[in-house]
């Protein structure tokens, strides 16, 4: 990588995915983790926001920066935090300063929305580390699961960067800390709150009032300059102090104002005034002026694009799309949004693949609800809601259709009328012109827009709709490992079924949720979900629902080390199933069983349950599972010892495995193609595919698993490679394996 010191570890031949450079053991092979991740084409990111014109703020800005000058000279990292009342510019003053010392910082500049105001409550730090992994160049599959191990290796890959960090609307300290970089890095926080907590850490903390009388007449100056304030002085200062000093409400009544240039200030002036007592509802820290401002905004725009502003007010994430303001309207809403976005009542929160995305200042989403719930009956509201909900879940299920066709969809319910789906193409409603890959991207992106409208479901009247949108979100949780948000949505998602009364969605909810749990080696909780589930198969007579829990229930027993009782269900399992019709079902019953014969060292019964399996599986055209069906049977050939169809079947599996992100199951077969290149005295392509292998264990499983463990145990009996040095097997002590 570029910036690192220069190894002799060169490799030869052709690589064949991530790998991984070694140096110094310390108790333990030690995995550099930047190696896969940021790949040497990764540039640098650019997220702040652009820079806008602030008017008296030299001396916070140039505190700023005496405080940054000073942690240089010490050798410490910088952290600052910009704390104030909302709108009084704190995001202003802290992208005014660090748009001025980019050049200082080639390594590029990381920004988040941290979300205080935000109607789903602040946002998760381990989110925001992934989000920050990923725009360093980590591909998705490869961020870690744990929190401790995303920050890990996010302070691995800060450690020798320049670099700048935003963090936006802070909740707490506490939220900020696993956020804050590594090495000569910069961290500016802003907050509503002071966060003393900030200084303790070594953080510089200002604290922005409204503007002078002044200032503020000069801001608003800027945004008219047309002469206006030059003709009108006085009414001048009557209008900005009507807006307490806040720049966000200066630069709304300029924005009014320039939008109606015959207009004197005076008329302004007056109408904030007369507006001031309807605004009780929307009081923030007392600020009726500001309020006023909003409201006279909002009573200038057109019918649609005011209905399409109130009702986005309800919308329970904190950014949205076109699709979503075309749901809410009911409608295109396109040129409604345009609207909103020039009366600078929206904020352009970035492109995702191609399309825009908007997000609500806070104060001024305050301001939408309290306009929905004054303007809109609670019919509306709630019927705007449910469109919202449908919209999510009609996407989420395109995308499942598209990313796991094998899936057994259960039946949606989609309210009456016309239904947005998003596409994930060329952003075409329906068009799936992009893929797996696009699916799985737009469910990752909306995630927290999803588990938000499925944690209101229940409280909002339509718990149907949670229950379902868990279960649309599933081959995201199945493939990228969201595991927080996997188990929370499949707990809500029970709640919801049992509050339907539905007993099919109420075992979905426990078995794919108990899928989960067994994932995070919660093997006991996810047996009692298991079991649970078989028992109300049982008792309503669903034999082959009943059926299908004999095989989870096996995986279950597997896990906690019971192979006798694994087995005995897995047998049962490969008998019922394909006695009650599902030969797939069947087929992965007889998989599993083979899985039990290889851990036992019976490798014929597993390469003769493996082939049964493989045959049925490809002829249902489960691809995914006709590959692992692959890999176990090269580990059970590997086992007879017969290399040549070990390495065939293996191989087989890895191309297909590789192209489908199948990251754990990837993993599994270059250990054991490595082990194919021991026996065959090829230690360098060895020692190639056991890391690539750790690399992938680390993301999937985390670095201290079982499977990473056994791994680091072969690349220790290889012992270093020839001419490598003290660098042989370890990172250096920034990779955070």
């Amino acid at each position: 990588m570029r910036g690192h010191e220069h190894s002799d570890n060169d490799l030869s031949g052709t690589v064949d995915g991530p790998a991984i450079q070694s140096g110094k053991i310390y108790g333990g092979i030690h995995i550099r983790t930047e190696a896969p991740a940021a790949t040497s084409g990764t540039k640098p990111p650019w997220q702040l926001p652009p820079s806008i014109r602030i008017t008296d703020r030299t001396a916070e800005v140039s505190a700023l920066e005496t405080h940054r000058a000073r942690a240089t000279r010490e050798g410490h990292p910088t952290l600052a935090a910009v704390s104030g009342l909302g709108g009084v510019g704190k995001t202003a003053v802290a992208l005014a300063w660090l748009h001025t010392i980019r050049p200082h910082f080639p390594g590029g500049q990381l920004y988040a929305d941290l979300g205080a105001q935000s109607p789903g409550g602040p946002v998760d730090p381990g989110e925001v580390v992934g989000q920050f992994l990923r725009a360093l160049g980590v591909p998705t599959p490869q961020v870690p699961s744990a929190l401790a191990e995303r920050i890990a290796l996010y302070r691995s890959l800060t450690a020798d960067r320049r670099l700048v960090v935003m963090l936006d609307d802070a909740a707490t300290a506490a939220q900020v800390r696993p956020l804050l970089p590594a090495g000569q890095c910069v961290a500016a926080v802003t907050s509503r709150r002071r966060l003393p907590g900030l200084s303790v850490d070594g953080g510089h903390v200002i604290h922005l009032e409204p503007l002078a009388t002044e200032a503020a007449v000069e801001l608003l100056e800027s945004t008219l300059a047309d002469g206006r304030v030059a003709a009108q002085p006085e009414e001048a200062r009557a209008l900005v102090d009507l807006c307490a000093g806040l720049p966000l409400a200066v630069r709304i009544a300029g924005a009014r104002l320039a939008a109606r240039p015959r207009h004197g200030i005076t008329t302004m002036v007056r109408a904030l005034s007369e507006e001031h007592d309807r605004l009780e509802a929307l009081a923030i820290d007392g600020d009726h002026d500001v309020r006023a401002a909003l409201d006279l905004s909002y009573q200038g725009l057109p019918a649609g694009p005011a209905r399409l502003y109130r009702l986005l007010g309800l919308h329970p994430g904190r950014e949205f799309g076109g699709p979503v303001a075309d749901a809410v309207l009911g409608e295109a809403a396109d040129e409604a949004l345009d609207v909103l976005y020039d009366a600078n009542l929206l904020i352009d929160a970035g492109q995702v693949a191609g399309a825009e995305r908007y997000r609500f200042h806070d104060l001024v989403r305050l301001h939408a609800v309290a306009q929905a719930h004054r303007d809109e009956s609670p019919e509306e509201r709630a019927a705007a809601l449910r469109r919202i909900g449908y919209h999510y879940l009609a996407s989420a299920t395109r995308a499942e259709e598209i990313i796991d066709p094998q899936h057994r969809t259960m039946d949606r319910d989609y309210g009456p009328g016309p239904v947005v789906v998003a596409g994930f193409g060329d952003g075409t409603a329906g068009d799936d012109a992009g893929g797996t890959d696009a699916a799985l991207d737009w469910l990752e992106h909306e995630l927290p827009n999803l588990m938000a409208v499925l944690r209101l479901a229940r409280s909002a009247g339509i718990p149907a709709l949670g229950w379902q949108l868990a279960d649309a979100v599933w081959p995201l949780f199945l493939r990228r490992k969201f595991y927080t948000e996997w188990r929370e949505a499949h707990r809500e998602g029970l709640l919801a079924a049992e509050e339907c009364g539905d007993e099919a969605a109420v075992c979905r909810m426990l078995t794919s949720g108990g899928l989960g749990e067994l994932d995070m080696g919660c093997h006991e909780q996810a047996l009692e979900m298991f079991e649970r589930a078989a028992g109300s198969f049982r008792r309503s007579g669903d034999a082959l629902g009943h059926a299908r829990t004999l095989n989870y229930r096996g995986l279950a027993h597997q896990r906690l080390g019971e192979p006798d009782r694994a087995g005995e269900l897995f047998g049962r399992a490969a008998a019922e199933l394909v006695d009650c019709g599902d030969l797939r079902a069947g087929a992965l019953a007889r998989f599993n069983l083979a899985d039990v014969a290889l851990s036992r060292g019976l490798y014929e019964d597993a390469v003769r349950d493996a082939d049964a399996a493989r045959t049925v599986l490809r002829e249902a055209g489960d691809t995914y599972n006709t590959a692992r069906a692959d890999a176990l049977t090269g580990r059970a050939y590997l086992g007879l010892g017969q290399l040549d169809r070990a390495e065939a079947g293996l191989r087989a599996a890895l191309d297909t495995l590789r192209s489908m992100a199948a990251d754990y199951e990837t993993a599994r077969a270059l250990g054991a193609l490595a082990l194919v290149s021991e026996r065959r005295g090829q230690p360098e392509i060895a020692r190639k595919r056991y890391r690539e292998a750790l690399i992938l264990y680390s993301t999937v499983g985390g670095s201290d698993s079982a499977d990473a463990e056994e791994v680091r145990g072969r690349l220790r009996e290889l012992g270093p490679e020839p001419n490598s040095g003290e660098n042989g097997t370890a990172g250096d002590s920034r990779s955070g394996g």
